[in-house]
């Protein structure tokens, strides 16, 4: 694994930072009704962003996840004001304004969504990854879904499938704890996810998904492994979400105290606490970073606020008609 400097520490403060700003912005004006319709927020899970970057080739890896998907095209590098733009319906976002929340895409950045159906992005994370080796393209794709969707059919045909014919893929599960809003406990009569792998002699384990260096450990070797030829892994990344599912969960399945003993051990705090003890960055040094961070969702904020709407003839450049569609009369 590439080693975790101060100037890694450093990246990983401000970006983590950037990411829950951007996200309680996108919150702020979701209640001003600016953002429409669905709005999943990544608060308290960055560490898994991050540590997963780290391990990555940029150049060349490939991400895809759920509907939770607003700060990992901007990882990737996707400009993040694109990506607020999005939110806001745009026609300077991602896709035009047409995807909205949960539909984030970046083919150029190889990030592949932003998927609304529950699991529906697991296959598809095996497909991109059957692709590249048929290819012999030598990249790795990081396929990413919640505790819920483990639960799904699709999983279990995609991990034999990616066994079978050893896939270059890192299946991914984001254990917050309670899906949309169910208990882990209450969904499986085990609660260790990891052990789904075991079922397909897949390597598998769980991992602190609160400390993005450890996060990283896990990601490098799983990488490696893939990109060496050594097939898929399934990592369960024990993580926890401040916020509710979406912005109209009211979070009747847990408490407060329950919400602030997670938020003790908050990725950000502890990237900050490590960078203070252990490489001398003071309190003057953080609050450069975090006036910084600031500067930059006031810029995202300003750009979509600005950028005009998609002309609604946009939205039949969007669908197609094929004019010898077999089955269909031919017209008079």
């Amino acid at each position: 694994m590439k080693k975790v400097t101060k100037d890694v520490l450093l990246n990983w403060y401000e970006e983590m930072l950037f990411w829950r700003k951007f996200e309680d912005k996108l919150a702020q004006v979701y209640i001003q009704q600016k953002v429409r319709g669905f709005l999943h927020l990544y608060n308290g899970q960055e560490a898994i962003l991050a540590g997963s970057l780290h391990a990555m080739d940029l150049t060349k890896d490939k991400m895809i996840t759920a509907y939770r998907n607003h700060v990992q095209p901007i990882g990737m590098g996707v400009d993040p004001k694109r990506v607020m733009a999005e939110l806001y319906g745009k026609a300077t976002g991602t896709s035009q304004g047409l995807g909205g929340s949960m539909h984030i895409f970046s083919k150029e950045h190889r990030f592949y969504g932003g998927h609304g159906i529950v699991g529906g992005q697991i296959p598809l994370g095996a497909g991109i990854a059957f692709g590249d080796k048929y290819h012999n393209v030598d990249a790795v794709t990081l396929t990413f879904f919640g505790d819920g969707a483990a639960r799904q059919g699709s999983l279990h045909e995609a991990f034999n499938l990616a066994m079978l014919w050893n896939l270059p893929v890192v299946f991914c599960v984001e254990n917050n704890g309670y899906a949309m809003g169910t208990s882990v406990e209450r969904t499986a009569n085990h609660t260790d996810i990891w052990k789904l792998g075991l079922g397909y002699e897949m390597p598998c384990g769980p991992v602190d998904a609160m400390d993005p260096e450890k996060v990283a450990e896990a990601m490098s070797e799983a990488i490696e492994r893939a990109r060496s030829g050594g097939g898929p892994t399934f990592l369960e990344l024990k993580t926890y979400r401040y916020r509710g599912h979406s912005m109209s969960d009211a979070q009747h399945y847990r408490t407060k105290d329950e919400v602030a003993e997670y938020q003790k051990i908050d990725p950000i705090t502890q990237v900050k606490d490590r960078l203070m003890k252990d490489h001398g960055v003071s309190e003057d040094d953080i609050k450069v970073i975090d006036k910084r961070v600031k500067a930059r969702v006031a810029e995202c904020e300003k750009f979509a606020e600005d950028s005009p709407y998609p002309e609604k003839s946009v939205m039949y450049d969007a669908v197609y008609e094929q004019e010898d569609y077999p089955f269909l009369p031919a017209k008079s």
